[in-house]
């Protein structure tokens, strides 16, 4: 789409109203004051990229500022059943009510991308 992706870090200080998770490779958070932040991952042929695990309760999140919003992320080695590359990345968030990590994990045979996008859609 040729946008670039923004760091997570730009909800910081802004309220949730909703956060939608319905597939493994995409979620929308939406604030109240109306914008909406995609994280996402378009998928090409020869790899996969996910959501692996969500620590914590989304719920958390949910109509108090964002406290913490922060992205980290790593090389993992090659798989043991196919020769190419693993990423992981974590997105942890923060909020007076608690903590979210969410995990995602990709895997190519090293000539794609693994890494995944965060964008303010509208």
């Amino acid at each position: 789409m040729g946008w670039n992706s923004e760091n997570v870090s730009v909800l910081i200080g802004k309220t949730l109203l909703n956060i939608e998770n319905s597939h493994d490779d995409e979620m929308a958070f939406i604030t109240t004051d109306g914008d909406r932040f995609r994280m996402y991952h378009e998928q090409d042929c020869c790899e996969y990229v996910r959501i692996e695990d969500i620590c914590g309760d989304l719920n958390d999140l949910i109509g108090v500022p964002i406290l913490m919003a922060e992205e980290v992320s790593g090389y993992s080695g090659e798989f043991e059943s196919c020769e190419g590359d693993g990423t992981w990345t974590f997105y942890k968030f923060a909020t007076v009510k608690g903590y979210v990590t969410i995990r995602w994990y990709g895997e190519s045979n090293g000539y794609y991308s693994e890494s995944v996008d965060f964008h303010q859609v509208s």
